[in-house]
């Protein structure tokens, strides 16, 4: 099964409707069995290619997930990382900010945890928050402590997409490359996964009231969603946009997206010089 990343890219200076893009497509596989079968495959080389990644240590690949809540980031992460190296892959959650990192820029908190070199970094929901809840809710802007001067509404977010471009673009040019997955999940769908987490008790702690709250944007989230998207997809630091409706087809279109960025990176395992070829005879011969 190959996987055309035109089909899910946005292209760089397009308008984004959302509504013109599926939020599920016909299945990739047929049989619960295959899609195991392939995930499993689609693990092995994302693996491969991660030990390769970490040991030529030139190049770091940012991942960031975004999407509207029960859209399957937990799920897709933990399913399509499995079988990544801990010591090669790491995972940030970002949620409502502390009390120190509201004295920072909006993007310190996040910056300060990007993969260094040789490192898959992870990043479940990320800087973009700041385009996408603080548009819907505007009134977090006031707890940010920023200068009167800087709430100048459309150049606030005309700002901020400049400055999310700007460090993508200065990641990409010192070997970060960026991959973002926008779950697009629908509405029904998302009333689905709701009802479920409250009719299975194992799932009813992962529902809160701020939820079926934040439910009630849904027009305003696609809107920013739109507008972020639009602004902020480059031909460096592509979004792709996953239809996230099958759990199953996310997955899938989400990890083979993950290994063709990974192999279409320079990298190879360590050369060993002439010195070090030696060096290593040397220690063969003392075992």
């Amino acid at each position: 099964m190959k996987i055309d990343p035109n089909d899910f890219q946005v292209p760089q200076g397009r308008s984004v409707d959302l509504k013109k893009w599926p939020t599920r497509i016909k299945p990739l596989v047929k049989t619960k069995q295959r899609y195991q079968e392939l995930l499993a495959t689609h693990v092995s080389r994302l693996s491969e290619r991660q030990r390769v990644l970490y040991a030529s240590g030139r190049h770091a690949l940012l991942i960031i997930f975004q999407g509207m809540d029960a859209s399957g980031k937990d799920g897709a992460i933990r399913h399509v990382m499995s079988g990544v190296n801990p010591q090669g892959c790491q995972v940030f959650s970002f949620k409502q900010p502390s009390a120190e990192e509201l004295r920072h820029d909006f993007l310190w908190r996040t910056i300060r945890n990007l993969p260094e070199r040789g490192q898959i970094g992870i990043f479940n929901r990320s800087y973009y928050e700041e385009v996408l809840i603080a548009k819907v809710h505007p009134e977090i802007l006031q707890g940010q402590l920023l200068p009167p001067e800087s709430l100048a509404g459309k150049a606030l977010w005309e700002g901020r997409y400049g400055s999310i471009t700007d460090l993508e673009s200065h990641l990409y040019r010192n070997g970060t490359r960026i991959l973002k997955f926008f779950l697009h999940l629908s509405k029904e769908e998302q009333k689905r996964r709701f009802l479920e987490r409250l009719d299975d008790g194992t799932k009813n702690w992962k529902l809160n009231p701020a939820d079926i709250k934040e439910r009630g944007y849904w027009k305003q989230y696609r809107k920013a969603y739109e507008q972020c998207l639009a602004a902020t997809s480059t031909k460096k630091a592509p979004w792709f946009v996953v239809p996230a409706d099958s759990k199953e087809d996310a997955r899938l279109i989400i990890s083979g997206l993950i290994i063709r960025a990974l192999e279409e990176i320079k990298m190879g395992y360590p050369v060993m010089d002439a010195a070090q070829r030696k060096s290593l005879q040397a220690m063969r011969q003392r075992l």
